[in-house]
């Protein structure tokens, strides 16, 4: 019988960390096999970013935290292995030129292309030496010994053994691109705890039939906040709108500033700037992106609720003061046509009847405390959630391997020697905006340099 074919390291997922630590390893001279189920690699990076692939952000190293609230010490080691712009200056020597989005901060490929990116990654796993085995999934990986590094993985095809073994096979978003969590029950047989997976960067559901009726409106500036409900609830308007406008004006100022770290108002859970789109289902875009976690997190999505500020550079009190000065010079006009322009006519109408006040209503009979309530909807406007769209329409997964029992300064696993993880894997998850890419492309580097 036929001794199983060896390697010093195989790695497991042909995703944005594996194919970059495939080939870092065997430019160090490692005997390396790259596995992937799929019959291509990269599939998750082709549909990235409306396939265009936000490979990174264009920001430093402490940028990049940021992202990852308490999650950011972990990646200190990785970020100091290969940086956002050692990113940038890696495609670049590919031959991918890339450019910085205007007003985001997004690193696209000049060509907006992920195909681009895929090609460049496959092309240096390939110039490596590295043996990439396309359409060949694991179905188990063992160790050899219980005492020792090695590791014994059963393909379809074939059994293999390795002295190291580097799992980048991600999380359970984007199910159709392979990414079904096999990695999860491999790493809980080796030892591992999983923290619960759940969606990430995934559009939000509502079943309030309002939400429903703005499908196709877009608010290119909107802060979004997921709010405790009961705490909200039991609150009532203890604390105004103008604090909670306050409060994230202080900190709020453009998309990329929010940050998890930051002491929140009472009750909010996230809060962050950006752009929403109302959808048929509910909320998409950036904004509402970024606070999925949150939602998702929550045993029961009607745990909590959102509260949205259309007019974000406008405090409560500024916006109360200009609809009183707007009726004194025109009393005749309807109440809607009070609002700011850039609030769509079909936004305005839900706005007055959320805030219980018709909106044909003339200025002139517009009272003290129906402005009031009328600024105070506009500046934390309720939006039911009923959950979110899931994994399939998930960008990133939130949850995964435990960052305590993985060593940052190299990406070993704390309890099985020889035993790496990069990526999606790991309980890692970023905003919007390239970062989990990032993390992805920087902890396969440094699981590479390190085994």
């Amino acid at each position: 019988m036929n001794s199983p074919e060896h390697y010093e390291l195989i790695v497991v997922g042909a995703g944005a960390a594996g194919m970059l630590a495939a080939a870092r390893a065997a430019e160090r001279g490692k005997r390396t096999l790259l596995l992937e189920k799929n019959r291509k690699p990269g599939v998750k990076i082709l549909i990235s970013g409306g396939t265009r692939c936000n490979l990174t952000h264009d920001c430093d190293a402490r940028g990049i935290l940021e992202a990852f609230g308490s999650a950011a010490p972990f990646l200190h080691s990785a970020l100091a292995a290969l940086s956002p712009t050692e990113v940038v200056e890696l495609f670049h020597a590919e031959g991918v030129p890339t450019y910085v989005e205007a007003g985001t901060g997004k690193v696209f490929p000049l060509s907006d292309r992920a195909l681009d990116v895929a090609n460049a990654l496959t092309r240096r796993v390939q110039r490596s030496g590295a043996v990439m085995a396309l359409g060949e999934p694991v179905s188990a990986i063992e160790r050899t010994s219980v005492d020792q590094a090695g590791f014994r993985i059963v393909t379809l095809l074939r059994t293999l053994t390795c002295d190291k073994l580097l799992i980048a096979v991600g999380g359970k978003s984007y199910a159709g691109c392979g990414t079904t969590g096999d990695g999860y029950a491999w790493l809980a047989a080796l030892g591992h705890s999983i923290r619960k997976p759940r969606p990430a960067l995934v559009p939000l559901t509502s079943d309030e039939p309002w939400v429903r009726e703005l499908s196709g409106i877009a608010m290119p500036d909107t802060v979004l906040r997921v709010a405790d409900a009961a705490l909200i609830a039991a609150a009532g308007t203890a604390q105004s709108a103008a604090a909670q406008s306050a409060a994230a004006k202080s900190a709020i100022t453009k998309p990329r500033g929010n940050r998890r770290g930051r002491q929140l108002p009472p009750g909010i859970l996230i809060e962050r700037r950006g752009a929403v789109l109302f959808t048929h289902l509910g909320l998409s875009g950036p904004c509402p992106l970024d606070v999925s976690r949150e939602v998702t997190k929550a045993g029961d999505p009607r745990s909590v609720v959102l509260l949205a500020d259309f007019l974000p550079d406008v405090s409560e009190r500024e916006l109360d003061d200009a609809l009183r000065q707007s009726a004194e010079r025109d009393g005749k006009k309807q109440v809607i046509g009070l609002l700011p322009e850039i609030l769509p006519r079909r936004l305005a109408e839900a706005i007055f009847a959320q805030a219980e006040i018709p909106h044909d209503r003339r200025a002139a009979e517009f009272g003290k405390l129906e402005r009031a309530r009328l600024a105070a909807t506009i500046k934390q406007m309720r939006i039911g959630v009923s959950g979110s769209r899931g994994f399939d329409k998930a960008e990133v997964t939130a949850g995964g391997v435990a960052l305590d029992e993985v060593d940052s300064r190299t990406m070993e696993s704390k309890r099985v020697p020889g035993l790496y993880l990069a990526g999606e894997i790991l309980d890692l998850d970023g905003y919007i905006g390239g970062y989990n890419f990032q993390a992805a492309f920087s902890t396969g580097w440094l699981a590479a340099e390190s085994v």
